[in-house]
């Protein structure tokens, strides 16, 4: 496994290659990223993962400084999963100020948009250089970031740029919790009280299958629990899985998103329903 520090390096690198499996990553992994390695083997004779933490999608109050950096370890971890390890410096990914962006769909202003602005377009423009500098045929995002994964998919299809994007299923922690580098924030209190977020939005799942159609009442009701229970509830929504636009009874392909704070740690989770016709 090579671990290149340069675009230029990792172009050089990448010259000959035909068949190139990308997974973008912030570092410090865990389980999910280590299970979209393995798919990725699946889809390329080549597989590259970046580690970068990317400054343009985090808010000024968000935790761009203290977010883990463990990129030894996370090497440690690549050593038998990828071939080549992308991790750049800041000022190798953006030698001047950036001052073109990605402008994404409207899709980016509403859920996790609505309380991070300017995330989405961030994360379109930094997804948009790796892509241009890997040139993969394949890249690979995990399931459980859903309205990032849509947005990508949005932007590939758009730009028509050639690499197919594959979501790859969100992975939990033995007693439900979707696993995330920001866990780790989570006090032993919370860390117990943390799995209750994907529980609740199992139970909204349950009772749609039972027949329940009233989605206003049920995402009120989501938000309701939630704060009961000292959680600080930004969005509880049920969307349509193809544009993520809101749901009516008619829809049958769901997803249920949802984001909220634990004391300090904010919680990204979802579920996918498929009704009966």
């Amino acid at each position: 496994m090579q671990i290149i520090s340069t675009i230029a390096e990792l172009r050089k690198r990448l010259t000959t290659e035909r068949a190139i499996a990308f997974v973008p990553t912030m570092g410090n992994l865990h389980e999910g990223h280590l299970n979209l390695m393995r798919l990725a083997r699946e889809h390329g004779s080549c597989v590259v993962a970046s580690i970068f933490v990317n400054p343009l999608q985090f808010g000024p109050s968000e935790d761009f400084d203290k977010y883990p950096r463990t990129l030894d370890a996370d090497c440690a971890q690549l050593q038998d999963l990828a071939d080549v390890v992308f991790a750049p410096s800041v000022n190798e990914m953006y030698p001047e100020k950036q001052t073109v962006f990605v402008e994404p769909p409207p899709i980016a202003n509403e859920l996790d948009g609505a309380s991070r602005p300017g995330h989405f377009r961030g994360m379109a423009t930094v997804v948009l250089k790796l892509l241009n500098i890997v040139q993969p045929q394949v890249a690979l995002f995990g399931k459980k970031d859903y309205q990032q994964l849509h947005i990508i998919r949005q932007m590939v299809a758009q730009l028509n740029l050639p690499v197919r994007i594959i979501g790859g299923e969100t992975v939990r922690a033995a007693d439900g919790l979707a696993l995330s580098s920001r866990n780790q924030y989570l006090s032993k209190t919370e860390r117990g009280e943390a799995i209750f977020l994907y529980q609740t939005l199992q139970g909204m799942r349950q009772a749609m299958l039972q027949g329940a159609r009233d989605i206003e009442r049920l995402q009120k009701r989501a938000v309701e629990v939630l704060t009961a229970r000292g959680w600080r509830a930004e969005y509880v929504a049920v969307r349509k899985q193809s544009d993520l636009q809101p749901a009516s009874p008619m829809h049958r392909d769901l997803v249920i998103l949802a984001a909220a704070r634990l004391g300090n740690t904010r919680l990204l989770d979802n579920v996918e329903v498929c009704l009966a016709g």
